[in-house]
């Protein structure tokens, strides 16, 4: 079959290297395009071919003046799509020439501007093509990107107005803000939208929110102290003592009480925590789960648990918030001199986020703790 082998390898390129060969071919179509003074240029992103070049402004883009765009032409990085883009490279570099381009002309090939539901479904697939299905990812996909694209008009052509838009709906410097950018820049990018939201983000991160009054260990064992309900007296008791995020409560190993082991379903995977005070573990009875009565339990995904937690504080009225307990524990790991290490591997983050972000929520009083117990001790350095 030697002319089948033949047409693959002028056709698809060989297995090995075919990527390589096309990308040869590509810069040299490339070369009789830039000697013949074309106004754009060849492509291959992934395994399909664009055109790159200055264009008008697409409709509902927010610029008004040409700029630098991709243009999807629907073909394979192929021999024979290769030789009908450097067709359309020509034809789409006259049009600009003459004044004749149109968009409408090419918004059959453009896949750039189809609707917003479509890229969505195309985020979506890809997602899943490089992972494979666990809670885990599900919780990722559903927390960091269906929350964003579930508000923007599914049916609409996704344009930068639509995307700016949607960001401008948020609260500025804020977390929703930033997922909303981080998300919206994803689906801009697959659609090869050039456009930069960077600047829409703002200065919302962990360190710049600003430090509240935290409560007091003893208001937190007293509001503990007052719950009713077994299940739920438990689950703060479990968070004020081990720092933990919220639905994390719901994924724990007690087989080595005190110590605790926090299983891989988890925002950041299985990790160990000690209790900060084992007094609280021991006396709160912790090695004994009782979980409250949830009908969503164990199937739920964790920002559903998470927000079980918090739905409880609100509903009971507490005079602090759940978050406020991890906080907490963060604090005591600065009482307890325990290493910015230690501390971040306790609480399952990087030290750099434990140094930025929990050393913000220690008040004065607490450094103030800290000063005189070092400065005071006896065997202090005396003055001369």
């Amino acid at each position: 079959m030697p002319e089948l082998a033949s047409y693959l390898v002028t056709n698809l390129g060989t297995p090995q290297n075919g990527a390589a060969a096309i990308d040869g071919r590509i810069s040299q179509a490339n070369g009789r395009l830039k000697a013949s003074k074309s106004r754009c240029s060849i492509e291959r992103r992934g395994g399909t071919l664009w055109l790159r070049g200055t264009l008008p402004p697409k409709p509902g883009a927010v610029q008004s003046e040409p700029y630098r765009q991709k243009l999807a032409l629907g073909v394979k990085a192929t021999v024979a799509g290769l030789q009908h883009a450097e067709k359309q490279a020509r034809r789409l570099s006259l049009s600009l020439d003459d004044g004749s381009f149109q968009w409408s002309d090419w918004l059959e090939a453009d896949t750039n501007l189809g609707t917003v539901g479509y890229w969505v479904e195309r985020l979506e697939a890809n997602y899943w093509q490089r992972r494979a299905k666990s809670l885990k990812a599900l919780e990722t996909w559903q927390s960091n990107y269906a929350r964003v694209f579930v508000k923007l008009p599914s049916d609409q052509q996704l344009t930068e107005q639509v995307l700016r838009d949607a960001i401008d709906a948020t609260a500025p410097d804020s977390q929703p803000r930033r997922r909303t950018v981080q998300a919206l820049a994803k689906l801009a990018k697959l659609a090869g939208l050039e456009v930069n939201l960077s600047e829409l983000t703002g200065n919302y991160s962990a360190r710049s929110v600003n430090p509240r009054s935290l409560p007091t260990d003893a208001t937190i064992a007293a509001v503990r102290d007052g719950i009713v309900n077994p299940g739920w007296r438990w689950v703060l008791g479990m968070i004020a003592c081990y720092g933990l995020r919220l639905h994390e409560v719901f994924h724990t190993d007690l087989t080595d009480f005190p110590l605790l082991r926090i299983t891989e379903d988890t925002k950041t995977g299985a990790r160990f925590v000690y209790p900060l005070y084992p007094e609280w573990a021991i006396a709160w009875e912790l090695g004994d789960r009782v979980l409250p009565a949830l009908r969503v339990l164990g199937t739920a995904g964790n920002t559903k648990l998470g927000a079980k937690v918090s739905g409880f504080f609100n509903e009971k009225g507490l005079p602090f918030r759940p978050y406020d307990l991890r906080h907490c524990y963060a604090r005591r790991c600065f009482e307890f001199d325990l290493g910015v290490d230690l501390g971040a591997q306790l609480m399952g983050h990087s030290p750099e986020v434990h140094k930025q972000t929990y050393r913000a929520w220690i008040d004065e009083a607490t450094y103030r703790k800290v000063f005189d117990r070092l400065v005071y001790r006896s065997d202090a350095p005396k003055a001369p």
